[in-house]
């Protein structure tokens, strides 16, 4: 294979992107009949990340795209010309570039008058709202979220994301309840603090609040972690402390977290909410071990139930659709939605309550869990024996 070739072409791609002169990038020509694929095409767009690629994977019947990283975008480029894709056709202000292999993977290059003579200017869907700076931001430096100047690393960048749609959310649960001035709030399994601190930062910096906020985390060694960190942000009013769920005394709290906390434990951290007296609660939980165990089921769901998966994922709609019932037979008005995508975890299921004088009928809610628990032929919820 000639490799000088597509070095240069490597070379002048990466450039280009770098300059910002990137208008598109395109492979084509499969080097196997049998692809399944017949050619991928690459464009820059502005992420708050900073540039990064959109790769459109073109199928005789469907697109898939992708948006990659610089460096994901360019690995890939480099993977798949002269393997599986022996044309590129690099198309920048300046020149057009192109590179062909022949069968025997010989490569040349042409450079060409540029045929496009303005760079694309693709906006990544529409510009979301900025609820967490990271700019000379101490805690997402510390944690690994951001360089020493205050750019969101690449392979974090998913993490940032989930980071602001989670203060979204938080903001907008704030709206719908009556919190005025109490923000003593307790995270239940707080693990890094990546959320913890956020929402600390939220509070303080954005709606000028002073919360009390207690991280509750089993590890030790992420409890000594995340309070160093709290200290150098001097965040006086966040602390981590070494305790299980369960075990947590009952304290005044205004609002209750537990994200992700493993199977009974989210129940736990949910029941100690309620009787707290907490004004919003939030969860996602993660493993539903429980119910799964407990559920049998009418004979009419058993050619569903025989398949593992099936009953593993109806055994969590099961778990998660009675939590939210027992909220609202508590007081609360709730809602069951999916936090992020899927593509960055397959526990994206949130549950919120907001304490309100409009929630439904203890005796419908309690009503409606019978007819579930029968149904399913299951006994009991463990939250159910906690409250």
């Amino acid at each position: 294979m000639t490799t000088n070739a597509k070095t240069e072409f490597l070379t002048v791609t990466r450039q280009a992107f770098e300059e910002q002169t990137f208008i598109q990038l395109t492979l084509s020509k499969p080097a196997n009949s049998e692809l399944e694929y017949k050619s991928i095409y690459f464009k820059p767009f502005q992420a708050k990340s900073g540039y990064r690629m959109q790769c459109v994977k073109r199928f005789p019947t469907k697109d898939i795209t992708k948006n990659l990283s610089t460096s994901e975008g360019l690995a890939l480029i480099e993977k798949l010309l002269g393997e599986e894709l022996l044309n590129g056709n690099l198309f920048a202000q300046g020149n057009d570039w192109e590179l062909r292999f022949n069968r025997k993977r010989e490569a040349k290059i042409w450079k060409r008058k540029a045929s496009k003579q303005q760079a694309a200017t693709l906006v990544h869907n529409v510009q979301k709202k900025q609820w967490i700076k990271p700019e000379g931001n101490i805690y997402l430096k510390a944690l690994g979220i951001t360089s020493a100047k205050g750019k969101v690393l690449d392979k974090k960048y998913d993490k940032y994301r989930q980071i602001n749609k989670y203060i979204e959310t938080i903001s907008h649960l704030l709206d719908k309840s009556s919190l005025r001035n109490g923000y003593r709030i307790v995270d239940m399994g707080s693990g890094k603090g990546y959320l913890t601190f956020a929402l600390y930062d939220y509070l303080l910096n954005t709606m000028n609040i002073k919360p009390k906020i207690t991280g509750v985390e089993l590890r030790g060694e992420l409890v000594d972690h995340c309070n160093n960190i709290s200290n150098e942000a001097g965040y006086e009013g966040l602390v981590f402390r070494t305790g299980r769920i369960e075990e947590y005394p009952v304290t005044t709290m205004d609002m209750l977290i537990a994200l992700h906390a493993c199977d009974i434990a989210t129940d736990h951290a949910i029941a100690k909410g309620i009787q707290a007296g907490a004004s919003v609660i939030v969860c996602a939980p993660c493993c539903h071990k429980q119910v799964r165990i407990d559920m049998v089921g009418s004979p009419l769901f058993q050619p569903m139930l025989k398949h593992g998966i099936l009953l593993e994922r109806q055994a969590e709609m099961l778990t998660d659709a009675i939590r939210a019932l027992l909220l609202e037979a508590n007081g609360y008005k709730t809602k069951v939605f999916e936090f992020i995508s899927s593509d960055h975890t397959g526990k994206n299921v949130m549950i919120t309550a907001v304490r309100s004088p409009k929630a439904r009928s203890r005796e419908t809610v309690l009503y409606e869990i019978a007819q579930l628990k029968q149904q399913f032929g299951l006994k009991t919820h463990f939250l159910e024996t906690l409250i």
